[in-house]
């Protein structure tokens, strides 16, 4: 019943993630807040549809299809298309039209539709044709690099990347950190102090914010609402 997931990483610099999952006697998930922005493809009763799934500043309630089949490829941090701003897609998506089970349209061209094996070919060939951009400064600061930039122009560069702030997409990357670390059993105390957290209101209010749940649901897998997908970064 639920969700079943099945997940990897991806060794291109534009792809945090592959994912594709299946629903099955369940019609409502607790979607958790993503710095990223995906791509995603999903059928249901034989209607294949895609669409842009921005990031999302904080948990909240999505429906599930019935017994639908479900495919996406999560972006990096600073991986953007320029004809789609991802600051227009924050808590919110942009659906694909004319999505089939071989095509799709997208930036005016018809495309192969890509599936989990083959996600990067697909993904380079974006980038050959310019619909893939990417701000490789994003990136080497959320590793903790430090440009010869001012403030103001990193908080720039950050939100026309990503269409968040670099503090929102660090709260966001953490509270899902702690909710793996909660999900394995890692004692709630030892959490803060590992990542940082003032106290355990500070832990509490950011995994109901960021994660839909608190420290005791997260460790309780009978929950009756499925989580969308959370993996170690």
């Amino acid at each position: 019943m639920g969700l079943e997931v099945e997940s990897r990483s991806s060794d291109s610099p534009y792809v945090e993630r592959v994912w594709r999952s299946r629903s099955h006697d369940v019609d409502r998930m607790t979607s958790i807040a993503a710095a990223h922005w995906d791509l995603v493809f999903w059928e249901h009763r034989g209607q294949v549809s895609a669409a842009v799934q921005g990031p999302w500043s904080r948990a909240s309630a999505a429906p599930v299809p019935e017994d639908a089949t479900f495919f996406g490829i999560s972006f990096s941090s600073g991986t953007s298309m320029p004809h789609l701003p991802v600051g227009r897609l924050v808590d919110g998506s942009a659906e694909i039209p004319d999505a089939t089970r071989r095509s799709f349209w997208l930036k005016g061209s018809a495309w192969r539709l890509p599936d989990y094996d083959n996600a990067e070919e697909f993904v380079r060939r974006l980038v050959r044709e310019g619909v893939l951009d990417r701000d490789p400064i994003v990136a080497e600061v959320l590793r903790g690099a430090s440009p010869d930039l001012s403030e103001r122009t990193l908080q720039r560069r950050f939100v026309a990347a990503t269409g968040l702030t670099r503090g929102a997409i660090r709260q966001i990357d953490r509270a899902r950190q702690a909710a793996v670390l909660i999900q394995e059993g890692v004692p709630a105390q030892d959490v803060i102090h590992r990542l940082g957290y003032f106290d355990q209101p500070h832990l509490a209010r950011s995994l109901t914010r960021y994660i839909g749940r608190t420290a005791t649901q997260l460790g309780d897998r009978d929950q009756p609402e499925p989580l969308s997908l959370l993996y170690k970064t």
